[in-house]
């Protein structure tokens, strides 16, 4: 593993943890050169999916893709990267399950209600993107329809 601090080669592991759902492994390392401490997750590679867009078009499903948006609507909140890995895992475990694809609709559904019981504030922000809200109004309504 390179280190991100000098790019070395030479890293040695200090510690490693299974995540709490046992689908990935947590590594601590450190760097032989600089001594720089960082962090890696090792886990199964799973069988691809298509995702359908609305449009009707499928792409490819990507992890990162998926990671990014969370991490915007978790920006500056107090939420553990691990929760996110893990919600993640499972999120694509209920996805691939014998399947080759995946609507957008159900996507954005999903994480949603995921994101519901990590962060109220992450959860409204990525239904702001999701629902495409343009006003007070729409952040109000979506509100008053999640509470009832």
């Amino acid at each position: 593993m390179r280190c991100p601090s000098c790019k070395n080669l030479e890293t040695r592991v200090v510690d490693s943890r299974m995540s709490e759902d046992g689908t990935s492994i947590r590594r601590r390392r450190e760097c032989e050169k600089c001594s720089h401490r960082f962090t890696t997750f090792e886990r199964l590679e799973f069988v691809s999916f298509f995702v359908t867009k609305n449009n009707g078009t499928k792409e490819l499903y990507d992890r990162e893709k998926l990671e990014r948006s969370i991490l915007k609507a978790c920006n500056k909140r107090d939420v553990d990267p691990a929760l996110i890995e893990t919600m993640i895992n499972q999120l694509e475990v209920e996805w691939s399950a014998n399947k080759k694809e995946v609507t957008s609709k159900r996507v954005g559904r999903d994480t949603l209600s995921k994101l519901k019981n990590v962060d109220e504030v992450a959860f409204l922000r990525f239904a702001s993107v999701y629902h495409n809200f343009t006003s007070a109004k729409d952040f109000a309504e979506f509100i008053r329809h999640e509470v009832e």
